[in-house]
């Protein structure tokens, strides 16, 4: 469930509190994030096991749960949201600046039960607006992923059908594999 409250400016929001589950400003409103549920957790977390398995080592990007993205005027948190390795900021110890000013590269959303699927697709043309390469809507309960390309028509995929990625990483997914990641008891 979404809790919206009073306008605010992004200013202000920026130094409320964080809150879990996280809240993100769009269009001027306080929105909050449904509270993940089971299977949304275990997507999420394979997700960016099997992205981080092959883009971090060679550094090319990786994979974050819940990062928040500020840009354009609103403040978003993807399910997942993978910067290419040359975005990523780092301080002088090598690790990486908390403030993330840019839209990802890759953002992955996970519906959740009563979650509106139009919210979730709007903020996902927002980020392709602004230089994101690839979004993915992942429904559970459909077991469907839709992909958005900038400039391009949505698709639909299910099945065995292969689950498109940015093409600098080395990954092969078919919508049938990453469903199959909910089954954890194979008896």
């Amino acid at each position: 469930m979404t809790i919206a409250t009073q306008r605010l400016t992004l200013e202000e929001f920026l130094k409320l509190p964080e809150t879990k589950p996280a809240s993100e400003y769009i269009e001027g409103e306080n929105v909050q994030k449904p509270m993940p549920k089971t299977k949304h957790s275990r997507l999420q977390g394979r997700f960016m096991r099997a992205i981080n398995e092959v883009v971090e080592e060679p550094k090319i990007a990786y994979a974050f749960p819940e990062l928040r993205c500020t840009f354009d005027g609103r403040s978003i948190v993807p399910d997942i949201a993978v910067l290419l390795w040359e975005q990523i900021q780092f301080d002088e110890r090598g690790e990486p600046l908390d403030d993330v000013l840019i839209a990802p590269y890759w953002t992955i959303e996970i519906l959740s039960p009563q979650q509106s699927s139009n919210r979730v697709t709007k903020k996902i043309i927002h980020c392709l607006e602004h230089g994101c390469q690839l979004g993915l809507l992942v429904d559970p309960d459909d077991r469907s992923i839709l992909a958005f390309l900038p400039n391009q028509q949505p698709q639909f995929f299910e099945g065995g059908d292969r689950v498109p990625v940015p093409e600098n990483i080395p990954l092969n997914l078919t919508a049938e594999q990453v469903f199959g990641w909910l089954k954890m008891n194979n008896e």
